[in-house]
């Protein structure tokens, strides 16, 4: 059982999970510290922190106008931030004392659309970027790095000729042909559809793992962040509302906002007595909380199951959604508003909707919120 209080938040060294791989030989350090911004009367950033470490693949994840892509504006020297610094390898490259260009700092962008020049060859497109050394030499890190990207014999063809995965690949290749210090990318799979998306991204991480860089990913989709970050950086309206390893995100959020924002949860009102709180499902630890303290009792639907044997509550079959591999269950119970949402494999045993079901409960895994932590839920009900 664990509670959240609505201030906690756990410590980057007690989060983040060892990084295997290496950092390739230009991988830098990025540090981002208090970083503020404010367009006239709007605060788009306020007071963020965070760092990666080189090789390390950062994920920024929030919703829309929570400030991912003024992040990553920042940290590409686009905008001078209104407050805080950036720094790479401990030199500042945004902050009170300079600014240095974009061009300057050693950082590659890929941007949503990718950014292909149409009138440009593919290997024209990745030549671009790249500055000092004769053409004979520019040509040849160009289709070096098309290569990389198993683009090469594309060289020659124009961007509208090729599919969306296709782009994206070029853009990668102009991107990491001047051997950036950091990579940022700016949702850079969302606009491919999802069966090619899962490739693209799995190829795509497998590169810059291989070539250990240091990496900056925006995306707002949970489930993306989770596949492919060795840290989350998690935005909220501007602030970091948590950070550390995907795991540590998922099984142990810092607040209702962050819990909501992995998972589609059951949320069940009560109040605090006694260190504990009563539920039609059982009483559940709430330390640390005062008497009185309206709370949520969080249960993910996978940590709910059906039982034959020693329940934590009964309840009645209304409807089963199969999903393929797995399928949705809700229950009703006495005493819950709505039905609970179990979800489980796939199975062909399953009783007819109306028949009473025992329900068990992963005791270690239910989370206990105050109320007043509360956000909008993400998931539509």
């Amino acid at each position: 059982m664990r509670t959240i209080q609505a201030d906690e938040r756990p410590s980057a060294a007690a989060s983040d999970r060892h990084i295997a791989r290496p950092a390739g030989p230009s991988a830098a350090a990025l540090s981002v510290e208090a970083l503020r911004q404010v367009y006239g009367t709007q605060v788009a950033l306020d007071g963020v922190s965070w760092q990666a470490e080189p090789g390390q693949a950062v994920c920024l994840l929030g919703h829309s106008g929570c400030g991912k892509t003024t992040l990553l504006r920042l940290v590409a020297g686009i905008e001078a931030p209104t407050a805080g610094r950036v720094l790479l390898d401990g030199e500042e490259l945004s902050g009170p004392q300079r600014q240095v260009a974009p061009e300057r700092r050693g950082i590659g962008l890929v941007f949503q659309d990718y950014a292909l020049f149409p009138h440009l060859s593919v290997l024209a497109n990745v030549m671009f970027g790249l500055r000092g050394g004769s053409p004979a030499t520019r040509r040849a890190v160009a289709l070096a790095a098309l290569d990389r990207v198993g683009m090469q014999r594309h060289a020659d063809g124009f961007p509208h000729t090729l599919s969306g995965g296709e782009q994206q690949r070029v853009a990668l290749a102009r991107a990491l042909a001047p051997q950036p210090r950091v990579l940022l990318m700016d949702e850079p799979f969302s606009n491919l559809d999802r069966r090619l998306r899962d490739q693209v991204r799995d190829d795509t991480m497998d590169l810059l793992r291989e070539a250990g860089t240091t990496t900056v990913i925006v995306t707002h989709d949970p489930e993306e962040a989770l596949r492919i970050a060795d840290r989350i950086v998690l935005l909220r309206q501007g602030r970091v509302e948590q950070t550390g390893a995907p795991e540590a995100l998922y099984r142990h959020p810092a607040s209702l906002f962050a819990a909501r924002f992995f998972c589609d949860l059951n949320e069940i009102p009560g109040v605090c007595r006694a260190g504990q709180v009563e539920t039609p499902l059982g009483r559940h630890a709430a330390p640390g909380l005062a008497d009185g303290t309206a709370v949520r009792v969080c249960l993910r639907p996978q940590d709910i199951r059906l039982t034959a044997g020693a329940a934590a509550a009964t309840g009645r079959l209304v409807d089963r959604v199969f999903l393929g591999e797995a399928e949705q269950l809700r229950v009703a119970v006495d005493g819950l508003a709505m039905p609970l949402r179990l979800r489980r494999p796939a199975a062909a045993d399953l009783p007819p909707p109306g028949t009473a079901v025992g329900l068990a409960i992963a005791g270690d895994r239910v989370l206990v919120y105050p109320d007043a932590a509360a956000a909008p839920s993400p998931f539509p009900r």
